[in-house]
């Protein structure tokens, strides 16, 4: 039913969804410039009969719309304390179930410096492959594009997303951060 739901919405709204689903490792949904990214992720998730896990920032988790977050795989994350959320997380992804997070790397719908590096460091400790999904407003266009391994080399990690987002835009192009991490700051030594 999902499947079918997804494939009508995606159809009827003009988007086109590419890309296999992957089955397990952390999504990372770039560019992040709308409140409409989860619904399209979650259209591409269904497309391909997967409910994966989100973080979402817990202060949209009161009321009713908490309930219905948490039926599509919402996770409260508390930015200022992420720490356990992610420790359980972790833990979670090393039981060797399938295991799939989606996380928003920017962190905000606004254009920001940085990136946040969750997604890295949860792959890397989690031994998980890091899946890039992506939105495109002017081409209408998403889904799912390659899956890289997380290496010591933050640098070189982030030379592969950078080369893959380079021409995704967005739903609104004004608001994208591009992909760019405080640790490739630490790594290189650069601290403007």
């Amino acid at each position: 039913m999902r499947v079918a739901l997804a494939n009508a919405v995606l159809r009827a709204s003009g988007w086109t969804a590419v890309g296999d689903v992957p089955r397990t490792g952390i999504l990372v949904g770039a560019p992040h410039t709308s409140n409409w990214d989860f619904v399209m992720m979650l259209l591409v998730m269904w497309r391909g009969d997967v409910t994966p896990r989100v973080l979402i920032k817990k202060e949209l988790f009161r009321g009713p719309l908490g309930w219905l977050l948490r039926r599509l795989g919402g996770i409260p994350l508390d930015r200022n304390n992420p720490g356990q959320v992610v420790r359980e997380l972790v833990r979670e992804a090393r039981s060797g179930e399938p295991f799939l997070l989606i996380l928003a790397a920017e962190g905000t719908r606004t254009q920001g410096e940085y990136w946040k590096s969750g997604f890295w460091r949860i792959a890397r400790s989690a031994k998980l492959p890091i899946a890039l999904a992506f939105i495109d407003g002017p081409s209408r266009t998403t889904g799912f594009g390659p899956t890289i391994t997380a290496t010591p080399d933050v640098v070189a990690d982030m030379d592969l997303v950078r080369a893959f987002y380079r021409d995704k835009r967005g739903i609104h192009p004004e608001r994208r951060t591009e992909p760019r991490l405080r640790e490739e700051d630490r790594a290189t030594g650069d601290s403007s």
